[in-house]
């Protein structure tokens, strides 16, 4: 059975040698296929005789910087450049965290399914990139406003709506701040979300008061149930869960599903009432930006 570093350097050899080395500019006859590893060293900006070692599993642990410049020198996918890091290193990449305003269509197939349980797909930054129709039926219509004003903490503290939903606002506000404090040091984000919290911490007392109590939570710490004051449902008690969106590892799936089947029942004739509206008046999709 191979070692670590004979699984790392055959794994190279497998990546270098399916590469088109005209596509890259080097031309001349080739006795084996893809490119030569001097080619690669060159491309990673690396010794070429350690390169060769690594192929050879005798290169030593490399970094994780020497491993990302592997993982663009040879083009590799998200999924590469993470079993290239599990090989190398016995852990996964850092997260690239990837600004987007839009998520896959099968993903947003996956929240439309679920007519009765309103369900978001969030960022590391906590703003809000897809939803559904139960979504904007309980929680908000983020449809409503602008693409760069759908951050949940941006609801959470500056709109009086949605803070008198909460069934217990402070505890809430807390475990969100919290939670995004955690989440966006995880992601390496604490400098770009600097602007957002002094926007916050001008508009908001409560948030620059939570901020400064530096207090981190896990998802996982808390009970998994948000309860509401919802103005047309009245109170509602929701189950939550947070899943990992596959291929993305810096967004998240929250879903919350009533646990009172006459309230879900309702929330469901009420995405009824508004998919035949929108057919009726030939909508464009809720989450079209």
């Amino acid at each position: 059975m191979n070692t670590p570093a004979q699984s790392l350097g055959d794994f190279l050899r497998s990546r270098r040698t399916r590469l088109d080395p005209a596509s890259f500019g080097f031309s001349g006859r080739r006795r084996t296929p893809g490119l030569r590893r001097e080619e690669v060293a060159q491309r990673a900006n690396i010794s070429s005789t350690w390169y060769t070692w690594l192929e050879q599993g005798r290169g030593g642990a490399p970094s994780a910087a020497v491993l990302e410049r592997i993982c663009a020198a040879l083009m590799l996918t998200n999924t590469e450049r993470e079993h290239l890091f599990m090989l190398g290193l016995g852990r996964p990449p850092e997260v690239r965290y990837r600004s987007t305003d839009a998520v896959d269509p099968r993903l947003q197939r996956v929240l439309d399914s679920l007519d009765a349980s309103p369900s978001i797909i969030k960022t590391a930054t906590w703003d809000v990139v897809a939803w559904n129709r139960a979504a904007a039926v309980v929680l908000t219509d983020y449809s409503a406003l602008p693409p760069g004003q759908r951050n949940i903490l941006r609801f959470l503290f500056g709109d009086p709506d949605v803070r008198a939903k909460q069934h217990d606002w402070e505890s809430v506000a807390r475990f969100v701040v919290g939670t995004f404090r955690a989440d966006v040091a995880r992601a390496g984000l604490a400098s770009e979300v600097g602007d957002l919290v002094d926007d916050l911490c001008r508009a908001s007392p409560d948030f620059e008061r939570m901020w400064r109590e530096n207090q981190v939570f896990g998802h996982s710490e808390v009970q998994h149930v948000k309860r509401l004051l919802h103005p047309v449902f009245g109170s509602i008690e929701m189950e939550y869960s947070l899943f990992a969106v596959d291929g993305r590892p810096d967004l998240s799936m929250l879903v919350y599903t009533p646990l009172d089947a006459r309230i879900a029942g309702r929330i469901r004739s009420a995405v009824s009432s508004m998919e035949s509206m929108d057919e009726s008046a030939g909508a464009a999709p809720m989450n079209a930006a």
